[in-house]
Parts: C-alpha cells; sequence; structure tokens
C-alpha cells in the first residue's frame, strides 16, 4: 500500500537516490546520456542531499512510501512553482504522481495561491496536461554545458482550493 505523508529530513538520501535513478532510466527515452549526466550526475549526489535538506523545509513538500521504501516525492514553492516530482521507476503509472501533486496543489490553495507552475521535462509533459496543465512555452535550460529542452506549464487552481 502506497502512503502520502510530509517530508521529514531523514527523507533526503532515499530521494537523491530516486531522483537519480528515475533521471537515468525513466527519463532516458527523451533525452541523450550527456543530458541525462548534465541533469542528475552521480558525483553530485551527497552536494544535492545537503542543499535539498533546507529546500525541502521551506517547501510544501511530501513523498510517497511502500512498505518503509520512499517510492515517489514531489515539492512546490509558495509562489506556487511545482520544483520537483519524481516517482520511482519501477512505480510509474500507478497514480503516485497524481497523489503527490493533489496534495501539494491543495496546500498551495490553501495558502492563497491560485496559479501553480512547472518547468516540466519532455517525459513528463502528457502527465501534467492530464493533470490540467497548460503548455506556455518549449524552453532550453543548461546544465554543465549541455543543454537541455523543458516545457513551462501552468494550471489554474480551481474554487475547492479557497481556504476555509
Amino acid at each position: 500500500m502506497i502512503t502520502i505523508r510530509e517530508f521529514c529530513p531523514p527523507d533526503v538520501q532515499q530521494m537523491v537516490e530516486l531522483f537519480y535513478d528515475t533521471v537515468h532510466t525513466v527519463n532516458a527515452r527523451d533525452y541523450s546520456k550527456a543530458q541525462l549526466e548534465a541533469w542528475a550526475p552521480r558525483a553530485e549526489q551527497e552536494a544535492r542531499a545537503g542543499q535539498w535538506q533546507s529546500s525541502f523545509r521551506d517547501r510544501f513538500a511530501y513523498v510517497a512510501e511502500c512498505e518503509g521504501e520512499i517510492v515517489g516525492f514531489g515539492d512546490m514553492a509558495a509562489d506556487g512553482y511545482l520544483d520537483r516530482l519524481y516517482v520511482h521507476k519501477d512505480y510509474q503509472g500507478q497514480g503516485i504522481a497524481s497523489a503527490l501533486v493533489a496534495a501539494l496543489e491543495r496546500d498551495a490553495g490553501r495558502a492563497g495561491v491560485r496559479r501553480v507552475h512547472t518547468d516540466a521535462s519532455l517525459t513528463a509533459r502528457p502527465f501534467f496536461e492530464k493533470q490540467g496543465y497548460a503548455v506556455i512555452r518549449t524552453q532550453s535550460v543548461e546544465r554543465k554545458g549541455v543543454m537541455l529542452t523543458n516545457i513551462r506549464m501552468e494550471k489554474e487552481l480551481q474554487g475547492d482550493y479557497v481556504p476555509e
């Protein structure tokens, strides 16, 4: 059974490993090996863990857990920017990302955010479209001298997110 819960600081190491593995497997269908390595270099995992430890504390952040193992996670900044959303390669298509996004959007709506946005990978674009996100523009970003394409997408939150 999958449970969605708030992020806790001890989660970060599993999250960094899940991020690396997911990028290098799931996203491999849309990005080259050089792009994947620039996006998620193994050599930066320790530094990433430290950076994420502090950034997740200041955001809405959730993990999906199955039998004590983190199988997905996502976070959103207070301004409605959905920064990270990753699901373990073996748990794709089980509704985990949808549940994480629903939790993040609920928190954002309660905080008064009316429009959320993300920079989706080519791989994640169809998922976000199914969640009601609209394409704003295709953009190129540079990571370690390598260009990667992503899609700026946004969604207006509906009235059911209005704080009580």
